[in-house]
């Protein structure tokens, strides 16, 4: 809001402290879009705007005493709207909601697994086997104590009697061997 328009909220709220009923009339209906600019800012959505509105003005009447008029009066409404819009905000993220909408349901995805998927992930799980198999001895004690057993280095390098260079050099080869032969496996080739 423009100078002129903060001088203005200021001198009516100034009016009103000292009585003058038509200036806080036309200084509470001034400040509604402002207001409501405040709190939609803060994440105010919906029917919810206009209750913090209301609750505001509510409060700027109850505190409208404690203005300051050698202070600017946009920063103080704006502190009364803020914390009105956090209220309501707590309010509604603590209350759950529910929502009918018999539409959602039927159009919604399901998320829950495909049929036959507990057959795919079996014949995923064979496969892998069969690749992780056919990896020369250092290649697969890296895969499978690493990926597999999700070790760390040091504890691979312990278990197997391995440095971790050697380890990150097999572990790196076993990936590339096992992407070459995983990708000709699905493509029903034999590598």
């Amino acid at each position: 809001m423009a100078s002129s328009g903060e001088a203005s909220l200021s001198a009516a709220m100034q009016a009103a402290q000292n009585g003058d009923a038509a200036a806080y009339r036309a200084l509470l209906r001034d400040c509604v879009p402002v207001i409501a600019a405040m709190v939609r800012a803060k994440g105010v959505r919906g029917a919810a705007v206009d209750d913090v509105v209301q609750e505001t003005l509510l409060t700027v009447h109850r505190a409208r005493a404690t203005y300051d008029p050698d202070r600017p009066f946009l920063p103080w409404l704006r502190a009364i709207a803020q914390r009105r819009a956090i209220d309501v905000l707590r309010r509604t993220g603590r209350r759950p909601r529910e929502v009918h909408d018999p539409l959602a349901y039927e159009a919604g995805i399901d998320d829950g697994p495909l049929p036959g998927h507990a057959l795919d992930v079996g014949e995923r799980d064979r496969i892998l086997t069969a690749a992780v198999a056919r990896l020369p001895e250092g290649q697969r004690q890296a895969i499978e104590h690493i990926a597999l057993r999700e070790l760390s280095l040091d504890e691979a390098a312990a278990s197997t009697g391995r440095t971790k260079g050697a380890l990150k050099v097999n572990f790196h080869r076993a990936l590339k061997a096992l992407r070459t032969y995983l990708s000709s496996a699905k493509e029903g080739t034999d590598a």
